[in-house]
């Protein structure tokens, strides 16, 4: 996979499809491949471009603190140094919480945003539950493992858990066949996470936006679409009505349509 230097870190990423460029950014932990069940539609009608953050991956994992303002900022620069003007921008989670600072800080960039799981500004809840996946994640001594026995909890409904325990269990052999991420460089990130306050950047956003929540996600849920909805102009919101904070596994299908077709009113 090629890699490019960019905001003084070298970032490693994948390119697929034809069409505008459409670019992913991962959720906590992940790497590139995260949206692999994404890619496979949106690349038919979007040149998908996703990448490995700071700290996860084949990109760089400097020491020092992170922060979404500091990924916003090396995405900037990884769209300048591919020679692309302005893109599609798409996250969930942590992609999310990066998406609403890059859209905000280099609006030139931003053609249309994409907001998954997102959330303006960490409360409490949401830091005591990262708290718990860094204690896990140091007991286990595996953030691989942690994500599989921490996150995933966190990500499904106990009803697919029951339904499709197969699917799970695929997900959790995908996920360890990824590039094991550094204990340190997970911390890293989990503390931009805990620290993620975009709540006064909302305003700032001009680009098309999309804006869904799983309807079970205690993560990142329906508490904060008030204030996303209300505070991003030009923005419209779904519920997926049968997920938690991953509908991109949970309901690949509907997930997939839904988001294409608001990428496709955006194109042109």
């Amino acid at each position: 996979m090629p890699t490019i230097k960019a905001n003084n870190i070298t970032i490693n990423y994948e390119q697929q499809g034809t069409g505008e460029p459409l670019l992913l950014i991962p959720y906590l932990a992940a790497d590139n491949a995260c949206y692999a069940f994404q890619v496979a539609d949106y690349a038919k009608q979007f040149t998908c471009i996703s990448l490995d953050p700071r700290g996860a991956g084949e990109s760089d994992k400097p020491a020092g603190t992170y922060s979404t303002e500091l990924f916003a900022d090396d995405i900037a620069a990884f769209i300048a140094a591919i020679g692309l003007d302005r893109v599609h921008v798409a996250g969930l989670s942590l992609g999310a919480a990066i998406g609403m600072w890059l859209a905000a800080k280099h609006p030139a960039r931003v053609k249309s945003l994409s907001l998954h799981s997102a959330w303006a500004k960490s409360d409490a809840y949401l830091e005591i539950v990262v708290r718990g996946w860094q204690s896990m994640a140091k007991g286990l001594g595996s953030v691989t493992e942690m994500i599989i026995q921490g996150i995933f909890p966190w990500c499904f409904t106990p009803e697919l858990y029951a339904a499709k325990p197969e699917h799970i269990e695929a997900l959790a052999s995908f996920v360890r066949g990824r590039p094991a991420q550094p204990l340190a460089a997970f911390l890293q990130q989990s503390e931009a996470v805990i620290a993620h306050d975009a709540a006064a950047q909302l305003a700032k956003i001009k680009a098309p936006t999309q804006i869904t929540f799983g309807r079970y996600d205690l993560v990142t849920g329906a508490r904060f679409a008030d204030t996303m909805k209300g505070g991003i102009a030009k923005s419209e919101l779904i519920v997926f009505e049968d997920c938690s904070h991953a509908p991109i596994y949970e309901n690949v299908a509907e997930f997939n349509a839904k988001t294409l077709a608001f990428l496709g009113r955006q194109a042109g």
